[in-house]
């Protein structure tokens, strides 16, 4: 049977009011993550509201040892 380990990666947007990922950032850590294995299964934000987000969430996986 396969067993998983999980990890989450908050990542904050920046802006005024929120929202703003830096897109360059955010890639290069996913792919310095999945250089070690693990593999984005979800994405998601949190919000204040009114269409702005107070963090972007990451979930990985990778099977253990």
């Amino acid at each position: 049977m396969d067993r998983w380990e999980y990890k989450s990666i908050k990542f904050k947007p920046g802006g005024f009011f929120g929202g703003k990922l830096d897109e360059g950032e955010f890639e290069n850590e996913l792919n310095e993550y999945g250089n070690k294995g693990w593999e984005l299964i979800s994405c998601f934000d949190t919000s204040f509201g009114q269409g702005t987000s107070r963090e972007v969430i990451a979930v990985m996986k990778r099977k253990k040892n």
